[in-house]
């Protein structure tokens, strides 16, 4: 149980770095293996919660916050992670109640304050502008109501010094009596700054999150609110003056030539067109895409910047801005500096969405991702690990070498040595989906392993799979014939598999291979005509693909042959 709580605590260290990276998905797997190893570890759902959250999954997010909570119900935390769910969900009034909940258990969390002055600021901004404190249906929603209303203002800076004026406490508790009362109050400035407080305008220290010792609390998902629309007006012709148009004319004359990828004489034109006009955003956004052409990148990026400025003072429209971002984009990518490339494709998209820009980010992100992957890359490092790993090995410290072999992998993933002593580990832990999947990696990248075959045989062996482990064993005796690790384990399955061949029958009826074999017309009827007339089978096994399946079958227990 000890062993399972360690590796847990592993792999929740391997999600925290993953989610720090923005790598949600594995984030998740990683807490969710380590849930099914240490199902009562309440961090373990916070964290998963908060990558869900990230992931913009509120539902699932909430179902790990009430899950945190009812593990851990005197831990702040939990009501902080169920509260943000509920509140991307938009059920207010239960985040409110949440939020209030924990701040009862934890009352100086400052994550729960800042979450429950959000909601109370969202809600009332939802009642629109004059709606006072009136709700759906008309019900009053009294922010003097507060349990915690004293303690507030006792603690906010803007109010402590009120509550040394007995008028004051006295106006408060009318006002907790009879919020229809506020009208009469509004000549005291005392109370506009009370509400301020009360209505969650306050919400300081606005990225600096309590962090545990044992948790992580990732940026929240923000959405973006789209910039302004100007009022809809009747369009009308507006006369250009003569520069302008002639300007146009430069313009078409370099497009003209772009297109005829004359780049040094649609330079010159788009120049004149600047000229001509300079608060026009499009001539430079033009010549940006002739120096991108050109592969003048640091060029194209600094004429897209001045295009922004340019369109920025002038109003442009925000889709000519975001066209240039993405330009600006597209050159960091051809410089293979992907992570400013994924930075303005986003502010991009916070500008104008277009599939094209969306399918840029997607591409760009994972070529930023490997690039970091194997930027990482060491095999000098990750043979210091590998030896770490052994030390701990021969200690009988598993986990600790688990540790040092994962971050060996990490810095040289084609090394099949590493998976190898890896899977050694995860099957003195009885981990032994794990060690079969490194076993497998292994085999992958050397398939002239012997040893990879042998431990596989060895992990498919504790899991009672006799015939999937002699077939492992099999492979490494055919590339080294004279190893008795391999001929040992072959042995040891097939008396095993002697000793209860039910079970073994059992077990090759769910094997995925079987199954298509059984289900195969033509091989029904061959099986059929060999319990009719057993010689039959000499004929059948001239046929090199009936005499496989044959074969396997036998393996399996499912049929025998006198």
């Amino acid at each position: 149980m000890g062993d399972n709580k360690e590796k847990a605590s592993t792999l929740k260290d391997q999600g925290n770095a993953e989610l720090s990276k923005g790598n949600l998905k594995e984030a998740i797997d990683l807490y969710s293996e380590a849930i099914t190893l240490d199902p009562s570890n309440h961090v373990l759902y916070s964290n998963r919660s908060a990558a869900y959250a990230k992931m913009e999954k509120y539902s699932e997010a909430l179902t790990d916050g009430e899950k945190t909570v009812s593990i851990k119900p005197d831990w702040g935390k939990g009501y902080s992670r169920k509260g943000a769910a509920l509140s991307y969900l938009s059920r207010m009034p239960e985040a409110v109640a949440t939020y209030e909940k924990g701040l009862m258990l934890d009352p100086n969390n400052q994550q729960l304050k800042d979450g429950l002055a959000d909601c109370r600021a969202k809600m009332a901004r939802s009642n629109g502008p004059g709606a006072g404190f009136g709700g759906p249906g008309g019900k009053m929603m009294n922010p003097f109501s507060d349990p915690n209303l004293t303690a507030r203002l006792a603690t906010d800076p803007r109010t402590r010094e009120f509550m040394n004026d007995p008028e004051y406490i006295k106006m408060i508790g009318e006002l907790q009596a009879n919020p229809n009362a506020l009208g009469t109050r509004l000549n005291d400035n005392r109370l506009l700054t009370t509400l301020s407080v009360l209505l969650g305008m306050d919400v300081s220290g606005g990225g600096n999150m309590d962090e545990d010792e044992d948790d992580i609390t990732p940026t929240p998902p923000r959405k973006k609110t789209p910039p302004p629309q100007p009022p809809k007006e009747e369009k009308m012709e507006v006369e250009k003056a003569p520069e302008q148009l002639e300007a146009l004319k430069e313009k078409e004359l370099g497009n003209a030539a772009y297109k005829k990828k004359e780049f040094k004489a649609a330079l010159e034109h788009y120049d004149k067109a600047i000229s001509l006009d300079p608060n026009e955003i499009s001539f430079l956004t033009n010549k940006a895409a002739v120096f991108f052409e050109m592969k003048e990148y640091d060029q194209c990026i600094s004429t897209c910047e001045k295009a922004i400025d340019i369109g920025r003072e002038n109003r442009a429209d925000f889709k000519l801005i975001a066209k240039a971002l993405t330009r600006i984009g597209n050159a960091y990518k051809a410089k293979k500096d992907y992570q400013n490339s994924k930075t303005y494709y986003e502010k991009a998209l916070s500008e104008h969405r277009t599939p094209e820009t969306k399918e840029a980010l997607s591409k760009v992100e994972m070529l930023f991702k490997e690039q970091t992957r194997l930027s990482y890359i060491d095999p000098a490092k990750a043979e210091e690990e590998k030896e770490k790993g052994n030390e701990f090995f021969k200690a009988g410290k598993y986990p600790e070498a688990i540790k040092h072999y994962t971050e060996a992998i990490k810095r040289n993933p084609d090394d099949p040595k590493i998976y190898s002593n890896r899977a050694a580990c995860y099957t003195k832990l009885t981990e032994f989906n794990l060690g079969l999947k490194d076993c497998d990696m292994c085999i992958k990248l050397d398939p002239q392993f012997v040893k990879a075959y042998i431990r596989k045989g060895k992990i498919l062996q504790g899991m009672r799979q006799y015939n999937k482990a002699q077939a492992a064993y099999q492979q490494a005796m055919d590339l080294d014939s004279a190893s008795q690790e391999a001929l040992d384990g072959f042995r040891e399955c097939m008396m095993a598999a002697n000793n209860d061949p039910e079970e073994v029958r059992k077990q090759a009826m769910a094997d995925p291979e079987v199954q298509q074999i059984l289900k195969d017309p033509s091989m029904r009827m061959i099986l059929e005509q060999m319990q009719s007339d057993p010689r039959a089978v000499q004929d059948h096994l001239k046929n090199p693909e009936i005499a496989a399946k044959i074969q396997k079958l036998m393996q399996s227990g499912i049929i025998s042959v006198r």
